[in-house]
């Protein structure tokens, strides 16, 4: 018989092994899947583990996938090591994508470079006011921060909805649910021709340095993580749980709302009904399998940006519906999940007794 048992302290080894084993078991379980669905398995993780690095160019567009999901994350870990639990950052995201785009949307030929730092600002402005909401909620009147979070995504959603297909629809469109496409002048700048990824990476890599300093580094980071691992000590040392709440909640609100400018300001260039692409929600993952350290949640990024792309890929070269995307992520999450029982247990064989 295998029994847990106890550990006397958290296992430093398996905290670091468990999302290695978790990656390893989900590798396994998508082979399995590849053949149930009768496709050559190699073939399927070559398109998901291959594909995405196999040029310059596919290295490129990893990046690009990579830097929204690893700016929402570094906001996410703020609150989830102040145990905030903001599962909204898909809504936070919408919303500075939609602000961003407004401020896009009234430049012309004639405006200078100097929107897109506007541009920038709008969206994380909007993503901090709707993370906001949240924490008026939670500090006013101690509304449940999961529910209230998450049910602003769909609120969110549909203002965007209004938006492209009402007021700020093109006229010239041909009747397509979305604004005109931005001018020039307000695209993001790119860090090399001919491909599209853009100075947000150097933002995202400047934020885990940033994050590092000062989640380990500051009393800040260090008053943030003793209220969320022991709010009676933090209370004792003076430490304010108000604090810690609106500053996880505006940081996390206000990562999210970048991504979404440098999205819509960047790769789409317009506001469409699918600029809600799932990142806010993948962030959560990449947040946990990089363990809420900064640079943990690089690698992570990037793992989860192959699974966008691997997608992606396997619908078009495999037949296989893009929704593959959203298994091999819960899969991933699920085994992360359960490898993290080995940091609290350890598995003993025990020997059966035989019965007279």
């Amino acid at each position: 018989m295998l029994k847990l048992e106890a550990r006397p302290q958290p296992s430093r080894f398996w905290s670091l092994a468990s999302p290695v084993l978790a990656l390893v078991i989900t590798v396994v379980i998508g082979v399995l899947l590849f053949m149930a669905l009768g496709k050559d398995p190699v073939k399927g993780l070559q398109v998901f583990f291959w594909e995405p690095i196999r040029s310059p160019y596919a290295l490129g567009e990893l990046m690009v996938k990579a830097t929204p999901l690893l700016i929402i994350a570094l906001g996410l870990a703020v609150c989830f090591r102040s145990n905030v639990w903001n599962i909204g950052a898909e809504g936070q995201y919408v919303i500075g994508a939609v602000l961003a785009g407004g401020v896009a949307l009234l430049a012309d030929k004639d405006t200078g470079r100097w929107i897109v730092i506007v541009i920038v600002l709008a969206g994380m402005l909007g993503g901090m006011a709707w993370a906001g909401i949240v924490a008026v909620l939670r500090d006013r009147f101690n509304a449940n921060e999961i529910l209230v979070s998450l049910m602003l995504v769909y609120v969110a959603d549909m203002v965007l909805s209004y938006l492209v297909y009402g007021p700020w629809k093109d006229p010239a469109g041909y009747n397509f649910p979305q604004t005109k496409t931005f001018e020039a002048v307000t695209q993001i700048p790119r860090l090399m021709h001919g491909s599209r990824v853009s100075i947000g990476l150097v933002i995202a890599l400047a934020g885990v340095a940033g994050l590092w300093i000062f989640l380990f580094r500051t009393r800040a980071g260090f008053a943030q993580q003793v209220s969320g691992l022991a709010p009676a000590a933090a209370r004792y040392a003076g430490f304010s749980s108000r604090r810690a709440l609106w500053l996880a909640l505006l940081a996390s609100g206000g990562a999210a709302g970048l991504a979404g400018a440098l999205e819509v300001a960047g790769p789409i260039g317009q506001l469409t009904p699918y600029v809600p692409a799932g990142y806010g929600f993948a962030a959560i993952i990449v947040a946990f399998v990089g363990r809420l350290h900064p640079v943990g949640m690089v690698f992570s990024a990037i793992l989860m940006s192959m699974f966008y792309i691997g997608g992606e890929l396997a619908q078009s070269r495999l037949g296989l519906p893009k929704s593959l995307t959203g298994v091999f992520q819960g899969l991933l999450l699920f085994t992360l999940l359960a490898c993290d029982t080995l940091m609290a247990y350890r598995i003993r064989i025990q020997p059966m007794l035989k019965t007279a």
